[in-house]
């Protein structure tokens, strides 16, 4: 006994006082790891998703100049048949980047394509007769909505596309209508809509144009007021002749130019994205940033004797990004979406496009 109590006491062993005493199966120290680790794992950034947005981008540009289709429609294609890329969550930030900054800056580039001369150059009947074509055209794609049972958010997007300028004014009203209340997949659906509709108004109008007999200032005035896309607009000009081509020109350019009233209108009509009521006039009234930009490079432009090789590049750079928005916005897709959606999805985009059509040519008759 003596001895026993010589020697020093031992201490009692605090368990709750040890880093893993209670973690019989090496739980704790697992997971205490993986936090451990967790600020040395990087995001995976915009890179991925980027460049795989480039790499069909730049598909469907090698496609479009080797075979001559509309290079907005093959990037739509081209996007959905990459459809099964967007399962990686790793490509989603550099995919919403594209969808919707490259978007964004390439609607402000299109701003280099248009001056207040060119619009003036148009004269009061012909520009008003052309707000007439673009009411009719909008109020169309509203009716081609309600007749096949769509949201009349499907109606105004169709219906915009249609009246100004084809894939541009669809991605611009698609950024103030959100894709809450209007799916990715009736946006895609919408777009190759309009390019499809585009692309065979540009071949087929020159030629009615013809049939019909119409003068240069006619044939101009129908096809720059019909023909959705901007490019295949002009192209379709020109196609009748030289002087329809520079008329065609000037009246394309003017839709153009009513693209940020029109954004404007329709975010006052429809209000905020989130489907709030509240909220002053004044934030109802404003502009998406883009569009206020895009306004200031047109003046910029109309004040500024802009270098004809910067207009050309600023067009083919606002082609590039418009291109890369629309490629990343159909990867985002949803195809089981689309499959469900069927004809009915294209109605509004055929009604508008032939109340177009129709209201352009009396027009043309008309006044011309």
């Amino acid at each position: 006994m003596g001895q026993h109590s010589n020697q020093p006491a031992k201490q009692a062993i605090d368990w709750d006082q040890l880093p893993y005493g209670g973690d019989l199966f090496g739980e704790i120290q697992l997971a205490e790891n993986e936090r451990a680790a967790a600020p040395s794992e990087k995001a995976p950034g915009l890179f991925p998703g980027l460049a795989l947005c480039a790499v069909g981008a730049a598909t469907a540009a090698w496609l479009s100049e080797h075979y001559g289709f509309p290079i907005i429609l093959l990037g739509l294609l081209v996007g959905l048949a990459l459809n099964f890329i967007s399962h990686d969550p790793r490509s989603h930030p550099g995919l919403d980047f594209a969808s919707r900054t490259c978007l964004r800056w390439g609607i402000v580039v299109l701003g280099l394509q248009v001056t207040i001369a060119q619009i003036i150059t148009l004269g009061p009947a012909p520009f008003a007769a052309l707000g007439v074509v673009m009411a009719v055209t909008f109020t169309a794609g509203l009716a081609g909505a309600r007749i096949a049972g769509q949201s009349r958010y499907a109606g105004i997007l169709a219906g915009g596309a249609t009246a100004i300028c084809g894939a541009s004014a669809a991605l611009a009203l698609y950024g103030v209508i959100g894709k809450d209340r209007l799916s990715q997949a009736q946006f895609a659906l919408t777009l190759v809509g309009v390019s499809l509709a585009s692309a065979f108004a540009m071949s087929v109008y020159p030629v009615l144009a013809e049939e019909f007999g119409l003068s240069d200032g006619q044939a101009g005035f129908l096809i720059g007021a019909s023909i959705h896309d901007v490019a295949q607009a002009i192209g379709g000009g020109y196609a009748f002749s030289d002087p329809a081509g520079n008329y065609a020109t000037i009246v394309k350019l003017a839709r153009v130019a009513m693209l940020a009233p029109v954004v404007a209108l329709v975010g006052l009509w429809i209000g905020p994205a989130e489907g709030a009521t509240g909220g002053n006039l004044w934030r109802r009234l404003a502009l998406p940033w883009f569009i206020l930009a895009f306004l200031g490079v047109v003046a910029l432009n109309s004040m500024v004797a802009v270098p004809a090789p910067l207009i050309g590049a600023g067009l083919i750079l606002s082609k590039a990004l418009l291109l890369l928005a629309v490629t990343a916005t159909a990867m985002r897709s949803r195809m089981d979406l689309l499959l469900q959606m069927g004809w009915r999805a294209a109605v509004p985009v055929v009604t508008a496009t032939l109340a177009s059509f129709a209201a352009a040519l009396g027009f043309a008759v008309l006044l011309l």
